[in-house]
């Protein structure tokens, strides 16, 4: 969007006392207030519509802005539509089922947290949503550490910790694909890129957890519920593994993304009605409105029933309206302003790095909306990461890293509300035992630091070639 910036920019203390004032403005509204974050939002747009009025500018021109900063976002939203038709499909298929089933049958062994860990990840790549994660399979871990006297706070960290991996790692996370769009980077080469980082922080954590785990062995009633549930659904088949195993496919061979999921939601979808799991017209219907489940478990019908391009339009409007927002930043000038002035400090890959990472950070903090921290900084950084000669998956990767996972640990934000809520436990009391979310940061600042793993673009690399010739 750098290119909206107008032929003056302001100063840089009213860019910054500007763009403060929005945060804080969207900050109350989600804190105080509890508003969904749309309606500050929208706010902070009037905002800066009548700020660039008192510019002088035309509407047309503010209008650009906004149109230009959306559209950039195009990529994103066809592609969180595709992600809602695949999570349908796959319930109707049973491919989710399978998967979650596959998880729940390892559950009750020795290692309890570490195992509530890989469970809640498994589970957290399948459905790609942190939020249904935690809400269905997280509330079941709990359960079982309740009935078995384990500590709550350390299994919500294990949820937490899990549900966050997956929604990292999943080609159908909202998150990923933003992340990934935003920077106008490959799905697939995104989460590749990810898992130097991600794999790391998963094993380490994985080893806290089982070092944390109390020797006795766990079991509850809520997984086997879970399991008849599953069952009765009548989902599970052979035939689920299919699209899976064509999105593996898909994935090895480097299709784009938005290929690989139309593909395989249509495999999907073609299995559920071969098998009769719905008449044709219904399942059809599951495109736009999601799948539902009918079973005699409430809970079981909760995890189940999901997906549909109507279940994205959340994400999608309030991609849309930040964007636009965005926009509007770099059309009065604002956010080209303050970049102006850090630039000439940020020249190596150690301090954009630490930047990016802290600016990912501070977003979160400051307004408890991990969207608008990847949205945000994504937008803000990559002239920085063109300018420095850095690969753009760099900084995809630490807007996941300092971004997505950081949002559970403020007690403020919009997961940090909810996952307290669901799991009862206040956010302050897992935050020390939500391993791989406190190491996902610290791990791409170390990298950043070192310059281990970091990938710098083709001119760079021929520049060094020649310097050492």
């Amino acid at each position: 969007m750098l290119h909206l910036q107008p032929k003056k920019l302001p100063g840089v203390i009213e860019s910054v006392a500007l763009l403060l004032g929005i945060i804080a403005l969207i900050s109350f509204f989600i804190i105080e207030l509890q508003s969904v974050p749309h309606i500050p939002i929208l706010l902070g747009i009037i905002v800066m519509l009548a700020y660039g009025f008192l510019k002088k500018m035309s509407f047309s021109q503010l209008q650009h802005g906004m149109i230009q900063g959306a559209q950039s976002g195009m990529a994103a939203v066809l592609l969180f539509f595709l992600i809602g038709i695949l999570i349908a499909s796959w319930m109707a298929s049973g491919t989710i089922p399978v998967l979650m089933n596959s998880s729940f049958l390892i559950a009750g062994g020795p290692w309890f947290y570490a195992i509530t860990f890989s469970i809640t990840a498994v589970v957290g790549i399948a459905l790609g949503s942190s939020f249904t994660t935690a809400a269905t399979v997280g509330v079941a871990m709990m359960g079982v550490a309740q009935s078995t006297d384990i500590s709550l706070a350390i299994t919500a960290g294990a949820v937490v910790s899990g549900a966050f991996f997956g929604d990292k790692m999943s080609p159908l996370s909202d998150t990923t694909n933003l992340a990934s769009t935003v920077v106008k980077v490959d799905l697939f080469e995104h989460i590749k890129n990810m898992a130097w980082t991600t794999i790391p922080a998963f094993v380490i954590s994985f080893v806290l957890f089982a070092v944390l785990s109390p020797s006795q062995s766990s079991s509850g009633s809520e997984l086997s519920a879970f399991q008849e549930g599953l069952i009765e659904s009548n989902l599970m088949h052979w035939s689920s593994w299919i699209p899976l195993a064509i999105l593996v496919l898909l994935t090895v061979s480097k299709q784009p993304a938005f290929i690989s999921l139309t593909i395989t939601s249509l495999s999907a979808t073609v299995i559920a009605g071969v098998r009769g799991v719905l008449s044709w017209g219904d399942l059809w219907g599951t495109w736009f409105n999601g799948y539902t489940a009918e079973t005699n478990h409430e809970a079981v019908n909760e995890l189940l029933t999901r997906g549909g391009m109507n279940s994205m339009l959340f994400t999608v409007s309030l991609v849309l309206l930040a964007l636009a927002l965005g926009g509007l930043f770099f059309a009065t000038g604002v956010i080209p302003a303050i970049l102006d002035r850090i630039q000439a400090s940020l020249k190596s890959a150690r301090s954009i790095t630490l930047s990016t990472a802290l600016t990912a950070i501070g977003v979160n903090i400051a307004i408890g909306e991990q969207y608008l921290s990847i949205l945000l900084t994504g937008e803000a950084y990559q002239p920085i990461y063109e300018k420095a000669h850095l690969a753009k998956k760099n900084l995809s990767r630490t807007l996941e890293d300092a971004g997505t996972v950081i949002n559970p640990l403020v007690p403020w934000s919009v997961c940090g509300v909810f996952l307290s809520g669901v799991l009862g436990v206040p956010v302050l009391d897992y935050l020390p035992f939500a391993f791989f979310c406190l190491l996902s940061p610290i791990l791409t600042i170390l990298f950043g630091l070192t310059g281990k793993t970091l990938t710098h673009t083709a001119s760079t690399s021929a520049k060094s070639l020649n310097n050492a010739n």
